[in-house]
């Protein structure tokens, strides 16, 4: 079946008078990796690895936290509820990519791709409120250690957490509902590896114009509000911190923000030049290059600049290591 004919077939007539001949896109197809098309085979063994390894890793930090009564405080709590937004966070679109590899036409349907872009965003804007509060807590751990149990409390934690998910399931509900109320009347192939708000509404065969603005808009109070209660804590901890005497002092208290704050600048840097811009006529090939770094590499490099970078997991780690090894040479 040529491509002609198969977008041919996914279009079904609608009872309205429309710009394309009465037509409405129900299935739409997605670009994937175009560049790539004669490395199929060694992408998606790559990308399985990538994905095995965002599962896994994550995976051991939550277990690491649970399951070591010193690492339940609220840093902790945030760096364990990271990990699970990570694993959602890729599994909402690494499956789906590695299944169209195997496809000679990847497809997906209208409401699948609706589905696809909420979650993707719902637990993006999530993390980022997490980011946030992790900023705050790191705050009131810096500027404020005497009275940090007793505001940092466990209750606050969790509140926090819970903001933080209804925040991020709640903002982009109105650009759902308004980009499921477009028309689409070809063509029906999304420039992207996996559905966003930018190449899907570029479809549409109307006046997107509302469409860009209640994106950029949206995005832009999320992005620049979160970044500016982030910065806004770092401002008042880099205060505190130039007036600590002892290197050692200022040292130890920077080290535990060195970790959230490459997290943070890796999101945002990434996040920023995707969705802060109104026009989508850009290189697509960028976009990709950018896709791939806040979809599939930061995830990655999350749960290793954890371990790496902070002290406390690092020394759970060693702890288990050096368990493990003694029992091998007790069973010996």
């Amino acid at each position: 079946m040529t491509t002609r004919s198969l977008e041919k077939s996914h279009l079904v007539s609608s009872g309205e008078e429309g710009p394309a001949n009465s037509t409405t896109v129900t299935e739409f197809q997605l670009a994937g990796f175009p560049d790539l098309q004669n490395f199929h085979t060694p992408v998606f063994v790559i990308l399985l690895a990538i994905y095995l390894l965002i599962l896994s890793g994550n995976s051991i930090i939550f277990t690491l936290i649970y399951a070591h009564p010193r690492l339940h405080i609220p840093m902790y709590y945030f760096v364990a509820v990271l990990a699970v937004l990570e694993v959602f966070y890729t599994t909402v679109t690494m499956p789906k990519m590695l299944a169209d590899l195997q496809e000679s036409t990847p497809s997906i349907s209208l409401h699948g791709c609706l589905l696809q872009i909420y979650f993707f965003h719902a637990l993006g804007i999530t993390e980022g409120c997490l980011l946030t509060a992790m900023a705050y807590d790191r705050y009131l751990a810096i500027c404020t250690p005497l009275k940090y149990s007793t505001t940092m409390t466990t209750k606050l934690c969790f509140q926090l957490m819970l903001g933080c998910c209804t925040c991020g399931f709640t903002c982009p509900l109105p650009e759902i509902i308004l980009t499921s109320q477009l028309p689409f009347c070809g063509p029906s192939r999304i420039e992207h590896m996996f559905c966003d708000f930018p190449p899907l509404i570029s479809l549409a065969c109307t006046n997107i114009s509302t469409s860009i603005i209640v994106d950029f808009s949206l995005h832009s109070v999320v992005i620049l509000g979160t970044i500016f209660l982030i910065l806004l804590s770092y401002a008042k901890i880099l205060h505190v911190v130039i007036r600590i005497k002892s290197s050692k002092g200022r040292q130890k208290a920077l080290s535990t923000c060195a970790s959230h704050l490459i997290v943070v600048l890796a999101f945002y840097g990434t996040i920023s030049f995707m969705y802060m811009r109104l026009t989508w006529t850009g290189s697509l090939h960028y976009d990709r290059i950018v896709a791939v770094i806040y979809a599939i590499l930061t995830p990655l490099f999350n749960p290793i600049i954890y371990s790496l970078r902070n002290k406390e997991i690092r020394d759970t780690i060693q702890q288990i290591a050096s368990s493990l090894r003694l029992s091998c040479c007790d069973k010996r």
